[in-house]
């Protein structure tokens, strides 16, 4: 037996506050258990002279359907306006019901009109009249509440969690939520009980340190909830404009790389292939690859091994597709001196982040190899500096003296390969 699924899909249109339809997916799950995708652009929206395309290599502008059969049938950049780890959380805990009991199409459908990105999802061709209600800073104490009663997993009136957005496909695990303040959406992120440190901080220290190093970066700052921080970080695919937010589309490094985010799917998450993939979808793919490039040396710099594709990401304006702001970096100390690997390929030799890899492939991100290491010098000076900026951020000494070894380790600054 087979059952299928459908979801419309609407749009914003860049640069404007018109929501259309544009889309249909529907999701065919076969007697075997395999997920069929099936994705057709609308006869009205493909005649729009403003249309535009959520990824112009595999869902380009055309009158045909799309299948998938990857990704349980659901198009890359359609997943990437999906709710997040938490976010899915918070959909079941809200529904009563457990993981299994859920379609990756139930969460395109239960998630937030004001997802990730410009496309949000429904059972009618029309698209629900937005609902603008945003939380604001006067609720985080009571948000914060929330988010810890479901981390323990108690009830939580219904009504509360409406206020619990549940989240998009960049934010990852930790609670969080949207918050407006002074037309500004922000993610406002929380902590978590197990922390072992002060993660807000930490955060906010390391893009401020990234951003020293000639890093765009998300804007950032911290809002004090009692004696909790929590983390408020400036939406990049929003701008606000005078009645209401233009949004910008988001796809991630995942759907940028053609790939999924299991273990399987590894030779494809690399640094040198997303440079070339961008020399294919972004405007200005000289300054965005060497951008690239910078990121990559600070992630090693700081052992932020946490730069998986998901933690990648483009975004779509009027005049096109961009790298977005850096976002979650947050650094890992390790007891290896050695050897020390980012989650993504960073050259010849594999995922190790010392010199001689970072160099290695200088030239698939257009720099020569004396622009490379002029790079690499200027994030290394930088992040010489991590302690003063940790310590203006709030980062406590004992935060500080537990990070300490995830700071320009020992085998950053390899020349060659360690011998056997």
């Amino acid at each position: 037996m087979t059952s299928e699924r459908e979801a419309y899909i609407y749009v914003q249109l860049p640069g404007t506050l018109d929501i259309v339809p544009a889309a249909v997916l529907r999701v065919l799950t076969l007697r075997d258990g395999t997920r069929v995708g099936r994705f057709r652009y609308g006869d009205r929206y493909l005649n729009r002279p403003d249309a535009v395309s959520f990824d112009p290599f595999k869902l380009p502008l055309a009158a045909e359907v799309f299948e998938f059969t990857a990704l349980k049938g659901i198009p890359g950049a359609v997943r990437d306006a999906a709710p997040d780890a938490w976010g899915r959380r918070v959909i079941e805990y809200r529904l009563g019901r457990a993981p299994d009991d859920f379609e990756e199409i139930d969460y395109l459908l239960h998630g937030p009109q004001d997802g990730a990105g410009y496309l949000s999802f429904g059972l009618k061709a029309q698209p629900p009249a937005p609902v603008r209600a945003y939380n604001q800073t006067h609720q985080l104490e009571q948000l914060v509440a929330v988010a810890q009663k479901i981390e323990d997993r108690e009830p939580v009136a219904s009504e509360l969690l409406q206020h619990l957005q549940p989240g998009t496909s960049l934010g990852g695990a930790r609670p969080k939520a949207t918050l407006e303040a002074q037309d500004v959406l922000y993610l406002a992120k929380f902590p978590l009980q197990g922390d072992r440190w002060n993660m807000q901080r930490v955060e906010l220290a390391t893009l401020a340190l990234a951003a020293r190093a000639g890093i765009n970066t998300v804007r950032a700052r911290i809002e004090r909830v009692g004696s909790l921080d929590v983390l408020l970080l400036e939406r990049f695919d929003r701008q606000w404009v005078e009645r209401g937010y233009h949004r910008y589309g988001v796809v991630s490094g995942l759907t940028v790389l053609d790939t999924g985010d299991s273990h399987l799917d590894r030779d494809r998450w690399s640094y040198p292939l997303l440079a070339d993939a961008l020399r294919r979808w972004v405007e200005r793919p000289e300054a965005d690859c060497a951008e690239l490039f910078r990121r990559m040396v600070f992630n090693a710099a700081v052992t932020n091994d946490d730069d998986h594709p998901r933690n990648h990401a483009l975004i779509r304006t009027p005049r096109g597709w961009r790298l977005s702001p850096a976002y979650d970096l947050v650094p890992s100390p390790k007891v290896s001196i050695e050897r020390r690997d980012l989650a993504l390929t960073v050259g010849r030799f594999g995922r190790a982040a010392s010199i001689y890899n970072l160099v290695s492939y200088s030239k698939r991100f257009g720099l020569g190899e004396l622009e490379a290491r002029s790079a690499i010098e200027e994030v290394v000076a930088v992040v010489r500096q991590w302690r003063e900026v940790y310590a203006s951020c709030g980062v406590s000494p004992a935060d500080r003296e537990a990070l300490a070894p995830a700071f320009l380790p020992e085998g950053l600054f390899y020349e060659a390969p360690p011998t056997a």
